[in-house]
């Protein structure tokens, strides 16, 4: 029974790479219908379903004891595929189906700059509470939000893609402390940024769809570089 309970942990991790995997084929039939989606929304639901796969794995290594260091690095692997390839294959889809030519391979920087990402956190000992750039799920999740808002148009706007594909990979790398998303507790103190984000995020999704996710990420990014700011002052 304990090598069961050790093991469980690395199963949900399993179910996260599963994820984004399926998700990588769903974007190569993004034009393609299942049911009432298309493929490049069952992509946004694949990748979303990673995302709970990566919260409930590290809760469950922490509840049944059964943290290891062959589980932290199945964790990276898996958010490389689900966060950093699986967000790739979408962008790399959307601006094919709008005629990016070669510009297309850009969104490779994705992948890039989030293995990068990952290699520094698994050695950074300063990021155990918070975050020094921008953390590989929330470049997944502003992605499927962009690629939403352009899906709904007729047209993309390259210049407008490009640029965010180098600032949102830039971010990933940057020295920039962002809070972490993740609670110890569910008092209110200490954890105001949180609150106001997870609001923030039910109103800009009730708004604008899943558009509304790059909007939250955005202000992810502003609220991180205002508490920058009044912790200075």
């Amino acid at each position: 029974m304990s090598a069961i309970r050790r093991n469980i942990p690395n199963f949900i991790t399993c179910m996260n790479m599963l994820s984004g995997t399926l998700a990588v084929v769903f974007a190569f039939r993004s034009a393609d219908t299942f049911g009432p989606l298309t493929g490049y929304q069952v992509a946004f639901c694949l990748i979303g379903a990673a995302t709970v796969f990566d919260f409930f794995d590290g809760f469950a290594a922490r509840a049944l004891h059964a943290v290891s260091p062959i589980g932290k690095e199945l964790d990276s692997l898996s958010d490389l595929v689900s966060f950093g390839i699986a967000p790739t294959m979408l962008v790399f889809n959307m601006m094919e189906a709008f005629d990016a030519g070669c510009w297309a391979y850009a969104a490779m920087l994705v992948t890039i700059f989030g293995g990068l990402r990952l290699a520094r956190f698994n050695v950074d000992t300063r990021q155990t509470t918070s975050f020094i750039g921008m953390p590989i799920p929330s470049n997944a999740i502003f992605w499927i939000g962009y690629c939403a808002i352009v899906y709904g148009q007729t047209d993309m706007n390259l210049t407008l893609t490009l640029a965010l594909i180098v600032i949102l990979s830039g971010l990933m790398v940057a020295p920039l402390p962002m809070f972490s998303l993740k609670f110890k507790h569910y008092r209110l103190k200490g954890n105001i940024e949180r609150y106001l984000l997870i609001a923030a995020t039910v109103i800009l999704v009730a708004l604008l769809g899943v558009g509304g996710l790059a909007w939250v990420i955005a202000l992810y990014v502003a609220m991180s570089v205002a508490i920058i700011f009044l912790n200075k002052n």
